[in-house]
């Protein structure tokens, strides 16, 4: 059984110019995911960029809440797009249809704007 590691853009950006000074040379595919992980860990994405640090403070805070602990691939979601409304936490949910109480969204923008700096 293999485990999941969840990453964000800003890794991904970082491992992908890794390879390419290895190799000197990306795939077509590499560079094409390239040039969206740049943009998405940029600001020009949601206003605040991303940084694996805060990536995963975030991933491990939302995960020890009892929704995002039997759906990690959410926390890691809500992690990297780093969303300041309720309303867009929603969005995320409803992707696996689950019903979510007000409080634990409310504390997932609580975790959430800490570790962005917003509070």
């Amino acid at each position: 059984m293999t485990e999941e590691t969840f990453v964000d853009f800003s890794t991904v950006r970082d491992l992908l110019l890794g390879a390419q000074e290895r190799r000197g040379f990306l795939t077509y595919e590499q560079k094409a995911a390239l040039q969206h992980a740049e943009w998405a860990a940029s600001d020009a994405r949601n206003g605040y960029r991303t940084e694996p640090k805060v990536f995963q403070g975030i991933f491990k805070e939302l995960a020890e809440l009892a929704t995002f602990q039997k759906y990690p691939e959410l926390a890691a979601k809500l992690a990297e797009l780093m969303p300041m409304s309720a309303q867009d936490v929603r969005a995320v949910l409803a992707s696996r249809r689950i019903s979510v109480e007000d409080s634990e969204i409310d504390q997932a923008l609580v975790i959430i704007r800490q570790h962005v700096g917003v509070e």
